[in-house]
């Protein structure tokens, strides 16, 4: 295995790979370009005068709609649940009253009340359809959207170009993908992973500092790293993988190395009180680190609420053990989502970043418009709400409207891959550009004929 540490140049045991890159860092989970993404830019996929952002906001779990933001009030109370709603700074739109916060902020976001979908209910299938367009089928792992637009736009700033935080989707009842990897893009179009929780006292990212044993005379000594591999490995130029090192490798041992790259990570320059806004956990933590990266040159952020639904308090109230009970979204979970995400809002406006910066927020699927016998709501992906905002999106507006209890769209119903498309629409990205899956068969990155949601644009 080459190391960049290594005294003296050492064979590979198993041919070139990757992986045999990783001890100097994620190399590979940096989402570093190959060049044929040059030739998509050349046809126009992206259109060179925009350079937007998207911050990603995963609500894992399934907020319920109907204790969020399509309230029923006058339905039955086995219906509209134990929440109220609330007036907001735009006198069309009321939302529960677990976020009187974001209230405030009602002309900056619009919300989406009939997203839906027709596949199976379960967390899976709604992970991979509302950051990918589509399902995973026959064998073919569907790229996630940031994962496409760091493909095709390339890394800005010598910073990753895709950045998932804080870990990645783990387990929630299913084996399937959950659509936050690059897919038939390949490894090398990964999000780089924080792996990290940024609410801890001690939080750092490992993957961009160099490894405790490599002290700052031997990097110095090692600097020119094209030099290193041609020296280390001769057969490399004929290697199939040689021009993605060739091309990358320095551009992304300079980011694990940098110093501006490690201080847009570094957390502790923020002032406190701002820090307390956005809340000192996970979440609110994260949302302000992803601020802290869009301004640095990180084009598209993700940020996962949760990791798993189960012995956690998440979205997913089922009503007992091992899922959350209602009650959680006015204790925990609707306070957590409100102080990050109105804060995320303000911050943005103040430094001037919302209008080339796209705030989405979504769960997988909503709830059952029924409480069940525990006293929570079951998946029900017939209908939920999203919100988006910034980037371009007009705000204080409603697309779509439920019926009276909240269960089924009855007026302009949206699928994920409209939302999707809003997504590349409004990054600049052209909805007819194909990607090259295995087989060198094109893939549109939406389906041909999609359209964006325009009645947000």
């Amino acid at each position: 295995m080459f190391r960049v540490d290594a005294e003296k140049p050492v064979e590979f045991c198993d041919g070139l790979s990757r992986r045999d890159f990783l001890h100097a860092g994620s190399l590979a989970a940096m989402g570093l370009t190959l060049p044929n993404f040059l030739a998509l830019q050349q046809a126009g996929a992206v259109a060179p005068d925009k350079d937007m952002n998207c911050i990603f906001l995963f609500l894992v779990g399934g907020p319920s709609q109907l204790d969020t933001f399509d309230m029923k009030p006058d339905a039955p109370a086995e219906i509209r649940g134990p929440y109220k709603p609330i007036r907001t700074n735009n006198p069309d739109i009321q939302i529960s009253e677990i976020f009187p916060k974001t209230a405030k902020h009602a002309d900056k976001f619009s919300i989406i009340r009939t997203m839906y979908h027709k596949a199976a209910g379960v967390h899976d299938t709604g992970h991979q359809m509302m950051q990918t367009g589509r399902l995973y089928l026959n064998g073919l792992e569907q790229p996630n959207a940031g994962c496409v637009y760091g493909f095709l736009r390339g890394a800005k700033n010598g910073m990753p170009p895709h950045v998932l935080m804080p870990r990645p989707i783990g387990n929630t009842g299913g084996n399937m993908p959950h659509g936050q990897s690059a897919g038939f893009l390949g490894k090398a179009h990964d999000p780089f992973i924080l792996n990290d929780e940024p609410h801890k006292p001690d939080f750092r990212v490992p993957d961009l500092l160099p490894p405790d044993y490599i002290s700052a005379s031997r990097i110095d000594r090692r600097r020119n790293l094209r030099e290193m591999v041609d020296q280390s490995v001769d057969h490399l130029e004929q290697n199939p993988d040689a021009r993605l090192l060739d091309e990358n490798f320095q551009q992304a041992y300079t980011l694990m190395t940098s110093q501006s790259a490690r201080e847009g990570f570094n957390l502790s320059e923020e002032p406190q009180a701002l820090r307390d806004a956005y809340g000192h956990n996970k979440f609110g933590q994260s949302c302000l680190l992803a601020r802290r990266l869009i301004e640095r040159g990180v084009r598209f952020v993700t940020v996962n609420m949760f990791e798993t639904v189960f012995n956690e308090i998440t979205w997913d109230i089922h009503g007992s053990a091992p899922f959350s009970p209602i009650e959680c979204y006015s204790d925990l979970v609707g306070p957590m989502f409100d102080h990050a995400y109105s804060t995320l809002l303000e911050d943005l406006k103040q430094r001037g970043l919302l209008d080339n910066t796209m705030v989405v927020a979504t769960g997988e699927f909503g709830r059952t418009p029924k409480i069940n016998p525990a006293g929570g709501r079951d998946h029900w992906p017939q209908v939920w709400s999203m919100l988006m905002a910034g980037g371009g999106i007009q705000g204080g507006r409603v697309v779509g409207k439920t019926d009276d209890i909240g269960g089924y769209p009855v007026e302009r119903p949206v699928t994920p891959q409209e939302a999707v498309a809003t997504i590349y629409h409004q990054l600049g990205v052209d909805l007819e550009t194909e990607l090259e899956s295995p087989g060198s068969r094109p893939v549109p990155i939406v389906d041909y004929g999609t359209e964006p949601i325009h009645e947000l644009l």
